[in-house]
């Protein structure tokens, strides 16, 4: 898996998973805007709706060919033979989740890892996470309980310090892409920006596009 410009992020209530057709909708306005990685964020919802929702959700991104990710739940990642998995501070933690990928027989299994420090960006790496999620870089109302703000320095810090991908999330508008891109981040995690355009294709294409200069 390339981490690279758009990362999409499907965000969905339960009301939205306990209907097939306008999930599928929801993702197709996702996937349209080219990313690299389609993630399913389900923070309401049980084991069994999301696995279910993962289910219909896998198809369409193998349709796109766009990776699919699973967010918090390794099991649930497995069961639905998702590309990858992205874990919280509060998961799993990373080391358990390296290892149980392998005994679970999926090697190839992706593991992001959210960080909001530089200290857990840098521990995440060396333990061997293939890519990090880093922020909230501005202020965000996507989370109850929000991280503190890290900045486009800290961003730029954290990224020149690690090897892997960094993956800039929180708070980040259309107009803030290209200044998070040029502090050095592989992709960006957007969800209101790119679910409330007018053309979510056409914001997720202009997100890529900042990478691409």
């Amino acid at each position: 898996m390339r981490v690279h410009g758009y990362y999409a992020i499907l965000d969905a209530a339960p009301a939205l998973l306990g209907d097939p057709s306008a999930l599928s909708q929801a993702a197709r306005r996702l996937l349209a805007g080219d990313p690299c990685c389609l993630q399913l964020r389900a923070k309401a919802a049980g084991a069994r709706a999301m696995l279910e929702a993962a289910r219909r959700l896998l198809p369409l991104c193998r349709e796109h060919q766009v990776p699919f990710c699973v967010n918090d739940r390794l099991d649930v990642a497995v069961a639905a033979g998702a590309d990858v998995v992205h874990l919280g501070q509060d998961d799993l933690p990373l080391s358990d989740a390296l290892a149980l990928r392998v005994q679970l027989g999926r090697p190839d299994l992706v593991v992001g890892f959210s960080t909001h420090n530089r200290e857990q960006a840098v521990a995440a790496a060396a333990a061997g996470a293939d890519y990090i999620g880093f922020g909230p870089v501005f202020a965000t109302a996507s989370k109850l309980n929000p991280d503190p703000v890290v900045g486009l320095d800290a961003l730029r810090a954290v990224c020149s310090q690690v090897s892997i991908p960094v993956v800039a999330i929180g708070g980040i508008g259309l107009t803030q892409v290209p200044a998070v891109a040029g502090a050095g981040a592989s992709a960006v995690a957007l969800i209101s920006a790119v679910a409330t355009a007018a053309d979510p294709g056409a914001a997720g294409r202009q997100v890529a596009a900042a990478f691409a200069r």
